[in-house]
Parts: structure tokens; sequence; C-alpha cells
């Protein structure tokens, strides 16, 4: 790949499976960056080993671990082209992460979302509280702002100039809607490819648990409201 990418990797107790996140992750890719969020395993060390920059978090969520990747970066030396977003759970494909990032290096796209489509998804991959809260961001975002997005998938690609410019703010669950939400708002072009998606390696710690799924519920709604009324 001619343009540099860093890739950032939240991570909560991933130990059996970052190891094999690293590992897929194609050739070409300039530094893996794995945030360890406050893990109570050896996720840290696992992921060191593995040769991924590891970067600690103590304040657990997902969006404390990815501003964390991002404070990071922002005081490189060199700073990249595009960062791309991947969770540590193995759930996604890694290997396609060059269709993820095409889009940008190709055209003029500054954002991409591996869209999780039902054909690419193995059974019992997104349990329904992710289906229904998928549908239902969406369907919203489609009404309020006319997206095209079918998707919240956390596997996605943006420009660096971009990110940074999208000033992310959310700490925990709301991260993905409110990437979305701002990219709709300041007109960025973006797409959506269909990726691959199977069951993760443990469990989930947000759609995996009922306390989990409802705050995250509750923080998408709440950034597509607040989107939706201001100016």
């Amino acid at each position: 790949m001619d343009q540099q990418i860093k890739v950032i990797i939240p991570a909560y107790d991933e130990a059996a499976s970052i190891a094999k996140v690293i590992a897929a992750i194609p050739d070409g890719v300039d530094e893996v960056i794995v945030v360890n969020n406050n893990s109570g395993d050896d996720t840290a060390v696992v992921a060191a080993n593995a040769g991924a920059t590891v970067l600690n978090e103590p304040r657990r969520g997902y969006g404390y671990a990815c501003l964390k990747g991002i404070d990071y970066i922002k005081k490189l030396d060199i700073l990249p082209d595009i960062v791309v977003f991947l969770d540590g759970d193995f759930s996604d494909y890694p290997e396609e992460l060059t269709k993820i990032v095409n889009p940008i290096v190709k055209t003029d796209c500054d954002f991409v979302i591996g869209a999780r489509v039902k054909k690419l998804r193995e059974p019992g991959s997104m349990t329904f509280p992710q289906r229904f809260g998928n549908w239902l961001a969406t369907t919203l975002m489609r009404l309020f702002f006319r997206s095209r997005f079918t998707d919240l998938g956390p596997f996605r690609a943006i420009t660096f100039e971009k990110l940074i410019a999208l000033n992310m703010q959310d700490k925990t669950y709301g991260w993905t809607v409110e990437m979305q939400l701002k990219v709709l708002k300041r007109k960025y072009n973006y797409t959506e490819v269909p990726v691959h998606y199977r069951n993760r390696i443990g469990k989930s710690k947000v759609s995996g648990t009922i306390k989990g799924a409802i705050f995250a519920g509750v923080k998408i709604l709440g950034w597509i409201f607040k989107y939706s009324i201001k100016k």
C-alpha cells in the first residue's frame, strides 16, 4: 500500500483472540496499535508479543480506548494517511482491511464502513439487540439525515485528516454512531463495503449483557436525537 495506514484496536480482556487479529492484518500496514482498556487478563502481553504497539487506557470504555489511540498518533513525527478501527475479538476478518481502505486509496472517499451484511455473517454472530439496534439507528439516520448507512460496524477506515476534524468526544458506547453522524453533518464522502463477520472469541461486553445492550441503545439514540435538532 502506498499510503501510510495505522490500525487502532481497542481491547478489553481479549487475550484469547488478539494475537489472531494481529496476525491476520495484511502486510503494508505501518503500525498496529492495541489499546489495552484495563483488561484483567494478559491482553497487553499477548498483543506486544504479537508485534503490536500497546497503549494502556485505565478508563474503561470503547471511546476512551479509541481516543487514546488517536492521541498517540497525533504526537508522531510522521502522521498516517488513513486510520483503521478494528475490534480485538476476531469477529471481523482483518484480512479484509485492503477492501475497507480501497475506496479511500483509489477514489475521493473519506470514510468507509465495513457492513456486516446478512449473507456474509456467520449464524449467531450478531445478537438480536445488535441487529435491532443497527436497524433502528440506521433507519433514524436515513429519516433525519438521508443517510445511506446500513450498519454501525466497528471495522471502519477514515482519512487521518478528516478523523481529527471530527473532534470525537464519546467515551463509551456511542463512539461508532457519533462518528457516522459527524461524517453526515460535515458532508464527507462515504461508502460501505460488505464484509464477513463471525462469532467472536469470548463473550461480548456490550451485546452479551442486558445492561450493556441497554446502555448502548440509550447512547446511540441520544446521539441521533441530539444531532437531529442541532443546527
